[in-house]
């Protein structure tokens, strides 16, 4: 590529790119790491494991355009590529997901672009993940600079098997033997149950701590009833 018409050369502007990406991912992390915050603080609850965040090689943009048919341009790479900034969220379990998904949509200077619901539409392999390209504003002393991030949210188990999918993928490139694409779809099914199984035991555990607060609560009502009724037989009786 040439020197832009600013005077910019190709490594500057390729800086300056990358920078407004890794400043868009340190603001929406802040922003994710704030509401489970505040999550915690009202309900008691943690709804997120953890959070990872990345930018993409320049080896793995190059190779995205490439096979995108585009060609590699600093322009190509804003314009066409929506994951070159990503933030993965896990959380315990699937009721999470949609949750987190639209605490992170409304807020108000974050635009939502498309969402991707491999959750209800899994991918044939088995793959399942909620994924979110959204853009939020890098403040610079030129001005507002609107930046894509991919979000990603999933399950612990989600990410389990995502991470050993990725890895036979970049292994055989794309075209793994067909026995193993088998075994990780049985893989991926074994997943789905887990997860549901987790958030049934996880229901029942919050059933069971809900009962013990009602006993609790009912123990405290009959000792407060029991110390008012002394106090108003203390209150009756001889001066």
């Amino acid at each position: 590529m040439t020197k832009e018409s600013g005077g910019f050369d190709q490594i500057d502007q390729w800086k300056s790119t990358m920078f407004l990406y890794s400043s868009a991912l340190k603001s929406i992390n802040t922003k994710i790491e704030i509401l489970n915050n505040e999550f915690i603080q009202l309900y008691n609850y943690n709804p997120i494991e953890h959070i990872t965040s990345r930018l993409k090689t320049p080896e793995s943009i190059v190779k995205k355009l490439k096979n995108d048919g585009c060609e590699v341009t600093i322009e190509n790479m804003v314009e066409h590529l929506n994951d070159i900034a990503g933030i993965r969220i896990i959380c315990s379990f699937m009721s999470d997901i949609y949750p987190i998904a639209d605490m992170i949509a409304r807020q108000a200077d974050i635009t939502v672009l498309h969402v991707k619901d491999y959750i209800k539409y899994p991918k044939t392999n088995g793959y399942k993940s909620y994924h979110m390209v959204v853009t939020i504003p890098v403040y610079l002393s030129e001005g507002k600079r609107d930046t894509k991030v991919e979000i990603q949210i999933r399950t612990i188990a989600m990410d389990f098997w995502a991470s050993l999918e990725h890895k036979i993928a970049y292994k055989f490139e794309g075209k793994a033997p067909d026995y193993l694409e088998r075994e990780l779809k049985s893989c991926a099914d074994m997943v789905d149950m887990l997860d549901m199984k987790m958030f049934s035991l996880n229901q029942a555990i919050m059933a069971v701590e809900e009962e013990e607060r009602r006993v609790e609560e009912e123990k405290r009502r009959e000792r407060e009833k029991a110390e008012k009724r002394q106090e108003e037989l203390a209150g009756n009786g001889p001066t």
